[in-house]
């Protein structure tokens, strides 16, 4: 009996460490959709590209590992910039209220950004041959870590103390800085935030950035933890976010949040009930129920 509570212990701390991952990138996208109320499906290769960028320092530079971090987070940060001057910027040439709240222009946006993660990912793939490339032995936190009957790897429990040092420095972001609290402005009154003189395409760009750089440091460090990349690897995890971000409410951080660790969770634990394969139902069968019963989300706020 001991042994199985073990175990479930363990799948539980794995679960939370998963749902971690998905809780950085579900914020990335929470915090567009919040100023924009438009979602960014390139942000599953924001993911991949820290990744890969990873995979490259690792190999073609024989970087350090911490002279890959900061190589990602300039990779991170750049490649959100491109993404909003790309698939976004275009859309928002007018600053009307009309045009700034305009469905078709999410609409547009939700695609053009849908378009930039297919060309990345497809040209990734045409490079890498889809195939799944290992980071050297050298670089990976796999050495086992145990307490209180817990057994995880080192890569597990860095994912989820990254996981949380990101958390903390986006709250100090968003309620200590100048550019943070332009972004709770912006998210709370776009039009308002518009009239009293805060320039929007800054702060549109900096939520790109900081959701970009999250996404990136999430896919170094998984990369880190589980050895492998792969060109598709982020289209999982952004649906994953995605699903979260719903469920959480589109709108909520903390919502977001708490929506990634739930599912993380959910799939551990219904890995020893459930064959391996039906895991993966687990995350859209808690939507649907989302929808079927709290169609606002969990933490939804007052929103048109």
């Amino acid at each position: 009996m001991a042994g199985i509570d073990t175990f479930v212990l363990s799948q539980l701390a794995i679960g939370v460490s998963v749902g971690m991952t998905y809780s950085i990138v579900a914020i990335g996208l929470t915090l567009i959709y919040r100023v924009l109320s438009a979602v960014n499906f390139a942000h599953g290769e924001v993911y991949t590209i820290g990744a890969f960028t990873t995979l490259i320092g690792a190999t073609a530079l024989k970087l350090t590992l911490w002279a890959i971090v900061p190589l990602v987070l300039l990779v991170g940060a750049a490649f959100g910039w491109g993404i909003e001057r790309a698939a976004f910027r275009p859309f928002r040439k007018f600053t009307d209220e009309a045009s700034l709240k305009s469905r078709a222009v999410r609409e547009a946006t939700l695609l053009s950004s849908f378009a930039l993660g297919l060309v990345v990912r497809e040209i990734l793939d045409q490079v890498y041959h889809g195939e799944w490339l290992a980071i050297p032995q050298e670089y990976l936190l796999s050495n086992p870590v145990s307490f209180g009957g817990i057994h995880l790897s080192a890569g597990e429990l860095a994912i989820g103390v990254v996981s949380v040092v990101m958390l903390a420095c986006l709250q100090f972001m968003l309620h200590r800085t100048r550019i943070g609290i332009a972004i709770r402005a912006v998210s709370s009154n776009l039009i308002g935030a518009q009239f009293s003189g805060i320039d929007i395409n800054r702060v549109v760009v900096a939520v790109f950035i900081v959701g970009s750089l999250l996404g990136a440091v999430a896919g170094m460090v998984v990369s880190l933890a589980y050895g492998n990349v792969q060109s598709f690897m982020g289209l999982t995890v952004v649906i994953k976010a995605f699903v979260a971000m719903v469920i959480g409410g589109l709108t909520s951080l903390p919502g977001a949040v708490i929506a990634g660790i739930l599912i993380g969770v959910a799939e551990a634990t219904a890995g020893i009930f459930l064959p391996s394969a039906w895991t993966e139902m687990v995350a859209y069968g808690m939507l649907l129920l989302t929808l079927l019963f709290l169609p606002q989300g969990l933490f939804a706020r007052r929103r048109s």
